[in-house]
């Protein structure tokens, strides 16, 4: 029988070998399942052998597991359906399911923007009405982890919608993360309230202070060569921006968009502040209030 391997993000892989399962007639509740330290060899083995009625099935989760060749070559040739749960499978194994079965790859949306995508495909299915900065709250919540978002959505197909951001959270009860791009272009713009708010969902989060200082000292770097370049130039893309300051055009956008809204006189003042703040830290001041200062001052 064939080996049939499920590949992608956690939760997607797991549903669709649920789908799969129940559509060849094998109830993924009637099957064994294998996972943890359970998947061995010796535990996998009374399964593999069809049993009076025809095929049988087994379901072996690898996540935190590294399968030996013997129990792979036990799996590959089974006498009944096995189903992989395997997210991120090396190369050597994808061969193996590809000989002995097939591989069923589910998307693995990680990106904020690529998750954000998957939540408006997903509500879609759910017949929900939800807006696209409610979609975008929970990627950034949640990030990855489709099995919490999953969760959220099903609670709000109980509550009458339609949905934006702020009704979604008032569900969910979270923050999103702090972002400290963000933290940067509202600070620049004399939104103190908002960029205070960013810094301390940064440290809420764990974030090392020192850390988030050298972030600032780099991103507003960015920043500031943007705004040369942007007087140099006029108008510039992020493309452009990338290339000439050799970054990512994630950060060069970001850069680009704080950038815009201020002009060389501006940028030293802030450099200079954001210098005597780093200066403070290392000092032995607070960290934590350092960095609030800091992101006053640039607020005014």
């Amino acid at each position: 029988m064939p080996i049939l391997a499920f590949t992608g993000n956690r939760f997607l892989a797991d549903e669709l070998l649920r789908d799969t399962l129940s559509a060849r007639g094998l109830p993924p509740r009637d099957l064994p399942r294998l996972a943890g330290d359970d998947v061995t060899l010796e535990a996998a083995l009374p399964h593999l052998t069809p049993g009076l009625f025809g095929d049988g099935g087994l379901i072996v989760d690898l996540d935190g597991v590294k399968p030996d060749k013997a129990l792979l070559e036990a799996l590959a040739g089974a006498g009944v359906t096995v189903a992989v749960l395997d997210e991120a499978p090396p190369a050597t194994r994808v061969k193996l399911y590809e000989k002995h079965g097939e591989v069923l790859a589910s998307a693995a949306p990680a990106r904020t923007g690529d998750v954000a995508g998957w939540v408006a495909g997903r509500v879609k299915g759910l017949g929900l009405k939800l807006d696209r900065d409610a979609a975008l709250y929970l990627a950034e919540v949640f990030g990855p982890d489709l099995t919490g978002i999953a969760g959220e959505l099903n609670k709000l197909t109980l509550l009458p919608g339609p949905f934006t951001r702020e009704a979604v959270q008032r569900v969910v009860g979270r923050e999103p993360p702090g972002d400290s791009f963000a933290m940067l272009g509202a600070a620049t713009t004399g939104r103190a309230a908002e960029a205070l708010g960013q810094l301390r969902r940064l440290l809420a989060a764990g974030e090392d202070p020192f850390k988030l200082m050298g972030a600032v000292v780099w991103q507003y770097s960015l920043v500031a060569r943007c705004v040369g370049l942007i007087a140099q130039e006029g108008r510039v893309n992020e493309t452009v921006a990338a290339q000439r300051l050799g970054v990512k055009p994630f950060p060069a956008k970001k850069a680009l968009e704080v950038a815009r809204r201020l002009n060389e006189a501006k940028v030293r003042v802030h450099l200079s502040r954001i210098l005597d703040a780093d200066l403070s830290m290392k000092r032995g001041l607070d960290p934590a209030v350092t960095l609030e200062r800091l992101i006053v001052q640039l607020s005014v």
